[in-house]
């Protein structure tokens, strides 16, 4: 293609520290290269509206620590409509390329675009670090935060020998449960992809219990599900069961929407500073239909199509690594 004139960028889906980090780094590189920003306003709402606003430096000045994203997001999704679809092409047809920087269902409107309209380049961001092919800008951050909660929360078990059942995000994978339960020293770790019995929870507690601890931290990932939960939360449900079983005092604690605000780690900032520079260089180089894939400060410009349709779940060795330390 031509020379890069006129681009546009959004975020989609659930927020999380590190995006206003990534929309800087684009932009600023973009304004340099003498390159008009179009900042779509709450994700694909903003592309099928028109609703934007034209990006200066003066927009993206400061916003590095922040949480949150200036553009706004939403769950939005225009493939739900034929006139939402023709209505956002229409509007598309003005640029010269898209930034989208989204996690999973983004991936997946993203890859239906870069199918009718050709230009699309995407930026990975999920807390459940379940984009297939790469790390995901927010992860690091919701995991340090985790830990965080976790640490405080091992003091009051103690002191009031009490058995916690601490719920984490994670609808199908347990990313955040299981590094955030390793890095904390919880006592049990239950994620989906290897979904552990009540009986075994009970029996990592019972051993915890010979040894002279009055106290236990069970993390569990909200995705987990038991033949008799039922529609029930699964920490009061496993909260409940251990209390019944066992006769013990437990208390349940949901780290949820927490994990997705606040200031993003120095991780999370330059994996998605990287993440953005690399994209104005992916459109520069006319790759679009392409991720930034990232993995240990190595970039790659991953085909989206190789994404869409598959999760990046806990793999066996490292869950079966962390089970030694189990109670």
């Amino acid at each position: 293609m031509g020379r890069v004139r006129r681009v546009g960028i959004l975020t989609s889906g659930g927020d999380c520290p590190g995006l206003n980090a990534a929309i800087r780094a684009f932009v600023k590189l973009a304004l340099r290269r003498g390159v008009e920003v179009w900042g779509f306003k709450n994700g694909w709402e903003g592309v099928v509206n028109g609703d934007y606003r034209v990006l200066k430096a003066r927009d993206v000045s400061g916003i590095l620590p922040m949480g949150g994203t200036i553009l706004g997001t939403s769950r939005f999704n225009p493939l739900k409509s034929r006139k939402d679809v023709d209505r956002a092409l229409a509007v598309l047809d003005n640029l010269d390329a898209l930034i989208v920087i989204g996690g999973n269902g983004s991936l997946h409107i993203a890859h239906a675009f870069q199918e009718m309209w050709g230009r699309v380049v995407f930026i990975p961001k999920t807390i459940d670090n379940d984009v297939w092919g790469t790390e995901s800008i927010g992860f690091n951050t919701a995991v340090d935060v985790a830990t965080y909660l976790i640490d405080r929360l091992h003091t009051t078990a103690e002191s009031h020998r009490r058995v916690f059942v601490v719920q984490l995000m994670g609808r199908h994978t347990g990313w955040i449960t299981l590094y955030a339960g390793m890095a904390s020293g919880a006592d049990v770790m239950v994620i989906p992809e290897f979904p552990m019995s009540e009986r075994q929870i009970l029996e990592y507690i019972l051993r915890r219990k010979r040894m002279g601890k009055s106290f236990s931290i069970v993390a569990v990932a909200e995705g987990v599900r038991y033949a008799r939960q039922r529609e029930q939360n699964v920490g009061i449900y496993l909260q409940r069961y251990i209390a019944r079983e066992l006769d013990i005092e437990t208390r349940f604690v949901e780290i949820g929407y927490v994990l997705r605000g606040g200031t993003p780690t120095a991780y999370d900032r330059l994996m998605a500073h990287e993440m953005g520079h690399f994209a104005f260089e992916l459109i520069e180089e006319g790759r679009f239909g392409c991720m930034t894939a990232y993995g240990g400060y190595v970039e790659r410009g991953m085909p989206i199509r190789e994404a869409v349709g598959r999760l990046k779940t806990v793999p066996p060795e490292e869950y079966y690594a962390a089970m030694p330390y189990f109670g």
